[in-house]
């Protein structure tokens, strides 16, 4: 009698990788490490308890909701680590701690579980939270940046408050928008460090560069010829200012916010950087990346339907008029 051999076959996809999702958060977080650093550095102790406060906040309300939806625990996969990290560098270096917090209860609570937690969120949670903040608590997220020459000091926390250079309309020192000493949020306005923690994720295949690539060459040119007269100055201004580098390498690609297919990758960031464009300069509202990163998760599904690869081994089916 022969031997019946029994196989069990699952559905697609039959991919099989050795990461996990906590490596994936980690590297991520190794990867915003410089900017992290960078924006202690510039804006001091505050800043640093802003990042902390943010962290800790987005673990815990993960922790809590779980445990109150009896759903396991995973805050060890760092997701909501990673969120609060995000949340804190698009902060101004000196908001109050209470802040961090109410974008962290957004950020998690709102805009990831209760749409059925980690990769089922259609907006990226930590810009979720900050357009909360800054919808609810103008006044103390626009226009209230520290510029590092001003704070006197690692613990002063007294400094003058003034414009980021979008808001001032007028570029600046390109040397100062590349190494960060200008007034901004504590992780935007360093944009070697930005630029580094992006390329090591590029470098260890967590994402791709047909999003931040896409984003920043659109961007720089349709300043280029919407504003001609500048010539290569104001393009390398506006990639250099604002959260365009934080948001194309780390926003744009969140991994549930974006699409899936290459060619979904360049439409999106495409997207991204036309409308950031647009806002910046003609919108009334100096800063475009916030909102056009959120207005293309939106858009996310509809790419991903007519960017859809044909499925392997099927042909399209041809009729015949009579």
């Amino acid at each position: 009698m022969e031997q019946q051999m029994k196989h069990t076959v699952s559905s697609t996809p039959h991919i099989r990788s050795n990461i996990t999702i906590s490596r994936i958060m980690l590297l991520v977080l190794i990867a915003l490490a410089p900017a992290s650093i960078t924006g202690v550095y510039f804006f001091g102790f505050w800043a640093l308890l802003v990042i902390i406060v943010s962290v800790v906040s987005c673990v815990i309300f993960e922790a809590l909701y779980q445990k109150i939806t009896k759903q396991d625990i995973t805050v060890n996969d760092y997701s909501a680590a990673v969120t609060g990290l995000l949340l804190a560098l698009t902060l101004p270096g000196e908001v109050p701690l209470w802040m961090p917090v109410v974008g962290s209860f957004v950020a998690i609570v709102v805009a990831k579980q209760l749409f059925g937690g980690l990769g089922q969120n259609f907006i990226n949670p930590a810009l979720a939270g900050r357009a909360f903040l800054v919808a609810s608590y103008m006044p103390n997220m626009v226009g209230v940046y520290v510029n590092p020459e001003d704070r006197g000091g690692f613990f002063y926390l007294d400094a003058v408050t003034s414009a980021t250079p979008l808001e001032v309309g007028e570029p600046i020192n390109h040397m100062a928008l590349f190494l960060g000493n200008h007034a901004g949020t504590i992780g935007e306005t360093s944009a070697i460090a930005l630029i580094i923690g992006g390329l090591f994720l590029v470098f260890k295949k967590i994402i791709t560069w047909h999003i931040p690539a896409t984003f920043i060459v659109t961007v720089f040119v349709l300043t280029f010829f919407l504003e001609p007269g500048f010539g290569l100055a104001y393009p390398l201004f506006h990639i250099l200012a604002g959260g365009l580098m934080l948001g194309a390498f780390f926003m744009a690609t969140d991994y549930s916010s974006s699409p899936i297919t290459p060619v979904g990758k360049l439409i999106m960031g495409f997207g991204c950087g036309f409308i950031t464009v647009m806002i910046r300069l003609y919108g009334g509202y100096p800063e475009g990346v916030l909102f056009a990163i959120l207005l293309m998760n939106l858009c996310v599904p509809l790419i991903d339907k007519f960017t859809k690869p044909r499925v392997f081994g099927t042909k399209k089916l041809w009729r015949k008029e009579s």
